[in-house]
């Protein structure tokens, strides 16, 4: 049986791949290969193909691996009825409770100024000056009392 599978090239850390045409029972890396059909370049996520060798493998019974079948179709390639295209995978989160984006958030502790003697002779002479005044208003009013 024929498949259609990427066979990778490149260097090393730089992937690149060849759409082959290919015996099942072969490893990829064998080099022993029917027909080269395309290539792909992740990198740059382009992607050749020689679409009327395409259909003509599928439609003599070669079968795309998933990875294939989704170019294919990001290609706008016809597949036949019999190919299953793979669906996107969605990811399940476990523990989602766990996870720190749904921690409850935690208040920042409020750092209180330092206090240097220039400033503590400040707040002092204005403690003083609010006593003064709070004493020249509480005699005042004690001398309405009075009266």
């Amino acid at each position: 049986m024929l498949v259609i599978r990427l066979q990778r090239t490149g260097r090393k850390a730089h992937a690149m791949f060849r759409i082959v045409v290919q015996d099942s029972r072969r490893t990829p890396t064998s080099g022993k290969i029917v027909a080269h059909i395309g290539n792909y370049d992740p990198h740059n996520k382009t992607v050749n193909i020689d679409v009327e060798k395409a259909k003509l493998y599928m439609s003599n019974g070669s079968q795309p691996s998933p990875r294939v079948a989704s170019l294919f179709r990001s290609e706008k390639i016809e597949l036949p009825t019999w190919v299953e295209v793979p669906t996107k995978k969605t990811g399940s989160v476990k523990n989602s409770e766990k996870l720190r984006r749904n921690q409850p958030k935690e208040e920042a502790p409020v750092e209180e100024p330092a206090i240097t003697e220039a400033t503590e002779e400040i707040v002092t002479e204005e403690a003083e000056k609010i006593v003064e005044e709070a004493g020249v208003e509480a005699v005042e009013a004690a001398e309405t009392k009075e009266s």
